[in-house]
């Protein structure tokens, strides 16, 4: 009776290891080239994009600038000006 266990449970070990062992677990069995080093060209036109990006980014800023003590004081003038024409 124990060999006829111990068969059963060599029996189902092997049915286990055998399935376990012929998945391939989701790789193609084709071999994947390395990956390409990226030449020196390459990098150098990468850098140059990038950094012409940067200065269209700086070009035209998101926010409008500070406004001086003076460029204030004009717009605030030109305004109360705009505002009494109106009244009139």
């Amino acid at each position: 009776m124990k060999t006829r266990a111990l068969a059963v449970v060599a029996l189902a070990a092997a049915l286990a290891a055998g399935s376990a062992l012929g998945q391939n677990k989701g790789r193609d069995d084709r071999k994947q080239p390395p990956p390409r080093q990226m030449k020196q060209e390459d990098r150098q036109r990468m850098r140059e994009d990038v950094r012409d990006a940067y200065r269209d980014r700086q070009a035209r800023p998101d926010r409008p600038r500070q406004m001086s003590p003076e460029e204030r004081e004009k717009l605030r003038r030109d305004i109360e000006d705009a505002n009494r024409q109106l009244r009139k």
